[in-house]
């Protein structure tokens, strides 16, 4: 077996050299015979190019691959073209792995090729929520880590075949969020099973919630309802609806959790400046995440009226 990890980037440097260090750092293992790393660059204006071209020796494994900004989706597709392996493993480049993660995917993605006789499955490994960034690792597991995803590409191996079988990510999702949930559909019409392999292990960071956040946070929640529209167009599904809030049970809920839009983040602010100043920023992201849903759900509705649909 030879694994390709392709890591989409942008504008994430200080993670990414962690990122990139941690699959440098990875175990042999008779499961599989040897990997690559293709990181393909999404138009970043930090620096990040210049940085990996200059310290290529630290990276053995890497292969870099630059493309103008067009969003996760185009970026991973380029990078599995432009792949050696016949496994693909796909990472965030804000996640840092133990070292024994390629070993976990490939043994548990090998037994399931045996178990099922075929290829149609793909393997799903653990992510850890961290804002620890000198020790991302030392994060304990939590409840609020547990995803009930079907497909999503923070930390999943499968079968090249099988994947370019699938049609690969869909490039008229160009803003965030939902590429990988609609792959994860057209894979799920296959007969592609998940494995769940919780040992292969990624530790996802993010910097801890602060006020300066607010903004950005409810940009991207408008841009999740503006996609999620697009996997609804795709897959019309009572399935998809839920997946993506677009009910009437959402709706009710995050109406009345609200208080009807009244507990918002202008309302909110002097609570979430109080929890961040007394050290619980995580709460404070976790009680955000309320009227946040309101928003994203308020916009797929005004999407839905406009695109015509019921």
């Amino acid at each position: 077996m030879f694994i390709s990890i392709v890591i989409p980037t942008y504008n994430r440097l200080p993670i990414l050299e962690k990122c990139l260090s941690a699959l440098e750092s990875q175990t042999d293992s008779e499961y599989f015979d040897d990997f690559e790393i293709i990181v393909v660059d999404d138009g970043s204006d930090d620096g990040t190019v210049p940085w990996l071209e200059s310290n290529s020796d630290f990276f053995p494994h890497l292969r870099l691959i630059t493309q103008e900004h067009g969003g996760p989706g185009i970026a991973r597709n380029k990078g599995v073209a432009h792949s050696k392996g016949n496994v693909i493993v796909f990472i965030d480049s804000d996640l840092v792995v133990t070292n024994s993660f390629l070993e976990n995917h490939s043994f548990a993605l090998q037994n399931a090729w045996i178990n099922n006789g075929n290829r149609l499955c793909f393997t799903y490994g653990a992510v850890i929520n961290t804002a620890n960034f000198e020790n991302p690792t030392s994060e304990p597991h939590k409840l609020s880590d547990l995803s009930w995803a079907y497909f999503a590409t923070g930390n999943v191996a499968i079968d090249k075949n099988t994947l370019v079988k699938s049609g690969l990510f869909d490039p008229s999702f160009r803003l965030y969020g939902w590429e990988d949930l609609e792959l994860g559909e057209r894979l799920r019409k296959m007969g592609t099973k998940l494995i769940r392999c919780p040992k292969a292990v990624g530790y996802h960071w993010h910097a801890p919630f602060n006020l300066n956040q607010v903004n950005s946070l409810i940009r991207v929640e408008r841009e999740r309802a503006k996609m999620a529209i697009i996997f609804y167009r795709k897959h019309p599904t009572t399935r998809v609806r839920f997946i993506i809030q677009y009910t009437l049970f959402h709706r009710l809920l995050w109406e009345t959790l609200t208080l009807c839009g009244i507990l918002n983040e202008l309302t909110l602010r002097p609570l979430l400046k109080f929890l961040i100043q007394k050290g619980f920023p995580g709460l404070a992201m976790e009680l955000f995440r309320i009227p946040l849903n309101l928003i994203c759900v308020r916009q797929i509705y005004r999407e839905a009226k406009i695109k015509g649909f019921s």
